[in-house]
């Protein structure tokens, strides 16, 4: 019986109700997502093509981070050449010196543009090559209507995103603790080896003091891409993610779409009080014991979320004597994605005493001498 419910593994169980209309924004491209699933729950041409500016950095400071965990963080020397760029600056200057953290977290506060010139020219030697890295890590991210070309996101006619995209790849991005961090904050000392000090550095991201559980992510404008912004903001353990691209009213507008995607958040019920199973016993005076799901309670998911839950039954092949009834066996894993968003135990509904040991013929010839 056992192995029957391990056997059946997974199954959803919740139907999403229907989804009311979303609200209206300034934005000519817009979209909110899942967090934990990636399920769009708006969206306004949201897979057209788009100039996305500074939200560019979120690609290049990712790539930061992912090359400094793999390689002890690295200092870099900034050159002539890394500064030599126009637009936001974190106020790098040629013998400066820092590490590839730091100079992330100069893109995602201060929105540098010499900062992501620095890691491309550190990373792969020239901004041609590191747009192969960058567009090679969007393919990984499921980005198919994406061209990077500068690191910064500086305009050019062949670096583009779309509004889903770019939320794709915030799903991504905040998936590295670093990056969730450092996106996070509303401000930061950022570290400098040469000369040696802390710099002080504000976040752009006004949606940090605006909205509550907002968790960040980036800012980004241009005459050409006009205002856009990626945000994402975390209440009772649900994260939601919102994009919009060329938005003149861009504060509002995430906050009305966020506002729209909290409040299809439900209390969904998880009860394993029908689970009833037998566990083999090793070494006691029974051969099984009956184990039973407890009735466990609610917990707060997006409704298109709910209904991609799914609950695996995790017990073991054998429990060892003594088990006592009320004894915690196992557990019912629900989850979305993989990724765990609540538990109910599974406990012994009867128990066994251990067996007492026969002795052995060695300990009987001992006795008896």
């Amino acid at each position: 019986m056992a192995a029957l419910w391990a056997a059946l593994g997974v199954c959803a169980f919740w139907a999403a109700p229907a989804r009311a209309a979303g609200p209206g924004v300034s934005a000519e491209s817009a979209v909110l997502i899942s967090g934990e699933t990636g399920a769009v729950l708006f969206e306004k041409n949201a897979h057209e093509r788009r100039a996305m500016a500074s939200t560019t950095k979120i690609m290049t400071a990712l790539l930061a981070l992912e090359e400094a965990e793999r390689a002890g963080d690295p200092a870099v020397d900034i050159t002539q050449e890394m500064v030599a760029v126009e637009g936001s600056s974190m106020g790098l200057q040629a013998g400066n010196r820092l590490s590839l953290t730091s100079l992330a977290a100069g893109m995602l506060l201060a929105s540098g543009n010499d900062a992501a010139n620095a890691c491309a020219l550190y990373l792969e030697g020239s901004q041609e090559a590191f747009a192969g890295r960058m567009n090679a890590r969007a393919r990984e991210v499921g980005m198919q209507d994406t061209s990077f070309v500068t690191p910064s996101g500086l305009d050019d006619e062949e670096h583009y995103s779309t509004a889903y995209d770019m939320a794709l790849l915030a799903r991504e991005a905040l998936q590295n603790e670093s990056f969730a961090a450092i996106a996070g904050s509303a401000s930061m000392q950022v570290e400098f080896l040469e000369p040696a000090g802390r710099v002080s550095y504000s976040n752009h991201n006004k949606l940090l003091h605006l909205y509550e559980g907002c968790v960040g992510v980036k800012t980004g404008f241009t005459k050409k891409a006009g205002r856009c912004l990626v945000s994402a903001a975390r209440r009772d353990g649900v994260l939601l993610i919102a994009v919009t691209l060329n938005a003149p009213d861009d504060w509002d507008d995430h906050m009305a779409l966020l506002d729209y995607g909290f409040s299809t958040v439900e209390e969904v019920p998880f009860d394993a009080s029908g689970l009833w199973a037998t566990v083999p016993v090793v070494g006691g005076d029974a051969q099984t014991v009956a184990v039973r799901g407890l009735e466990g309670g609610a917990a707060p998911l997006l409704s298109q979320d709910a209904s991609q839950v799914e609950s695996r039954v995790l017990l073991p092949a054998f429990l060892y004597a003594p088990v006592r009834a009320g004894d915690t066996v196992g557990r019912v894993q629900y989850a979305i994605g993989g990724r765990e968003v609540y538990s109910v135990p599974i406990v012994a509904e009867s128990g066994t005493m251990a067996q007492e040991k026969q002795p052995g013929f060695w300990e009987k010839l001992f006795h008896w001498r």
